[in-house]
């Protein structure tokens, strides 16, 4: 909850639950003890400004993101998605330990606000296509030999996963499907049964 478009997330959580008919308690983290309080079952890094969220996450008031990150690496099973900003986050933790998703991203790859766009993405995932919404979007440069493809755009690859872990350069909770949603509930399910 530090920055970014984390209501319409929740939103496409909610949504997510009441389809996959399960019940759902969101926790919004703004600082390290939410999260030591919540133990969550799932991790949602949205997007907004890298810069922002990193001064604010590490911040004496937050150290949300050291906690975040450690909570990550202890629980390499539990889901975590990372859109856009998030995806930064992941692939480059900057806390001193490994990335979360193997990858190198190129903030902004796509050029500023003005070159921003909605695009049909397809996805392994979620088995089909889904309107991937690019606002400032960032670009992998590289991906690691621990992450897979799983987004495609016009050949190119816009979604990665790692383990439980994905890296969307898209905003999929700007638009009205829930797939990757459902798929992160999914997967928490698996985890915690």
């Amino acid at each position: 909850m530090l920055q970014g478009a984390r209501h319409a997330h929740i939103n496409a959580l909610n949504s997510a639950a009441n389809e996959l008919e399960m019940e759902i308690k969101v926790f919004e983290l703004r600082k390290d003890t939410d999260l030591l309080e919540s133990d969550p079952h799932v991790i949602i890094l949205p997007g907004g400004e890298s810069t922002t969220m990193r001064l604010i996450g590490n911040g004496t008031n937050s150290q949300l993101l050291p906690e975040l990150f450690k909570w990550m690496r202890n629980n390499p099973n539990n889901p975590v998605m990372g859109t856009c900003a998030g995806a930064i986050l992941l692939s480059d933790p900057q806390d001193g330990g490994g990335k979360i998703v193997d990858v190198q991203v190129n903030r902004n790859g796509y050029g500023g606000q003005s070159e921003s766009f909605q695009s049909i993405v397809n996805s392994d995932l979620i088995d089909g296509e889904f309107l991937g919404v690019f606002i400032r979007a960032p670009r992998f440069s590289s991906i690691g030999p621990k992450s897979i493809p799983v987004v495609s755009h016009d050949g190119e690859i816009v979604g990665v996963r790692t383990n439980n872990r994905i890296a969307l350069t898209f905003h999929p909770e700007l638009s009205n499907d829930n797939s990757f949603h459902k798929w992160l509930l999914s997967k928490a399910l698996g985890v915690s049964s």
